[in-house]
């Protein structure tokens, strides 16, 4: 059962870290800098939201996963 976990979370680790670098793709090198991209209220729509929303359930899942491959264990 621990193994089934440990790939899993794997999977979930590597998905979780893809959708975020594809949504800082669209932030550009000026918010490295401290320029101001707009801020955290700016408006998603379509490919962004579905990419946002997938982003929390990844992370849900991750730490779900954490949790249990720590109490399987």
């Amino acid at each position: 059962m621990s193994m089934y976990i440990d790939i899993a979370l794997i999977i979930t680790s590597v998905a979780l870290i893809l959708s975020v670098i594809l949504q800082s793709k669209g932030a550009g090198l000026g918010g490295l800098a401290g320029g101001d991209t707009g801020g955290v209220f700016t408006a998603r729509r379509g490919v962004e939201k579905t990419l946002f929303r997938a982003t929390i359930v990844l992370s849900v899942l991750f730490f779900a996963l954490a949790i249990a491959a720590t109490l399987v264990q």
